[in-house]
């Protein structure tokens, strides 16, 4: 088997682990844990694990002029990207959720031609619009036209607009975090990040975090949460690295549109929820979008 094919293969399991996170998360939260605590238990969690790696595989440490741009990379890639996202999609669907996150590459196109002054071509111009409306229509319609008319009772405006918030935070963290990682080893840049992250994030889940039962959660439930903290916020990590030795970043962030397909086909599959047509139309917006925001030129 080629190195390519073992990264493509990697690249699938990846989006399979994200894909099964909605589900995953969406059952435990709020019975179990509220999404604030979910965040406290998965952030602290990950950044021990971060820790432990990283002592055994690397010396590497920061400097200290580079402190602001860690918590900036902090902030926006574990604070304001877990936390909304954990809240919304306590509130919305896992299809829903799913589906808006393909949006992260025109927000990060949008955020590089601000930030970093990159040109957007009309081509890229007309997939922010197409990409940007299929986010909204999501996030808008059900609110306006009413969720019973469409058999959206799953659904949730405000649940859709914090996952949006987290696609954005994460676009911005995605440029922000670009030189440090040129800079340091990324074992040593995510272990700082997730650090800084543990101190944003505790006011806000520390809380929630005390209230938890441990006792009396069943095993799937525990199962779920080691899942979420092991699985997909650390092991995934390391895969995606794997991968990243193989083929390009860009390979390797194509693959986020597997997951609308994967999340919406589980939770049709367990019965958490029907299709509706608005969800495949919008599905459509944020994709054909997404594929005039990534051609290039040769």
């Amino acid at each position: 088997m080629s190195k390519v094919l073992q990264a493509h293969i990697v690249l699938f399991v990846v989006a399979v682990f994200y894909a099964i996170n909605y589900i995953v998360a969406k059952g435990i939260m709020p019975t179990y844990i509220g999404p604030s605590g979910f965040i406290f238990y998965r952030v602290f969690g990950a950044t021990i694990l971060f820790w432990i790696v990283h002592r055994f595989i690397s010396k590497e440490k920061i400097k200290r002029e580079d402190y602001p741009l860690f918590i900036q990379c902090a902030l926006l890639g574990v604070a304001m990207n877990q936390l909304f996202f954990f809240n919304g999609l306590n509130l919305t669907t896992p299809i829903n959720s799913s589906v808006i996150m393909t949006s992260n590459p025109i927000l990060v196109l949008v955020a590089s031609a601000i930030i970093l002054k990159e040109r957007i071509t009309l081509t890229k111009a007309v997939g922010v619009g197409l990409g940007l409306f299929g986010a909204v229509a999501l996030i808008a319609l059900p609110f306006f036209i009413g969720r019973s008319s469409f058999g959206w009772s799953a659904g949730n405006s405000l649940g859709d607009l914090m996952i949006l918030i987290n696609a954005l935070s994460y676009g911005l963290y995605l440029i922000s975090v670009k030189p440090l990682m040129k800079k340091y080893e990324a074992m040593t840049v995510i272990k700082w990040v997730f650090t800084f992250g543990c101190v944003m994030v505790f006011p806000f889940g520390y809380d929630q975090a005390l209230e938890v039962d441990w006792a009396g959660m069943p095993p799937r439930i525990l199962w779920g949460v080691a899942y979420v903290i092991v699985g997909v916020t650390f092991l995934v990590y390391f895969l995606n690295v794997f991968a990243m030795k193989t083929v390009s970043p860009s390979v390797v962030s194509a693959y986020i549109y597997l997951q609308p397909v994967l999340a919406g086909i589980l939770s049709i599959a367990l019965g958490m929820e029907k299709l509706h047509w608005i969800q495949v139309v919008a599905a459509l917006l944020i994709f054909s979008g997404v594929y005039l925001v990534s051609i290039r030129r040769s």
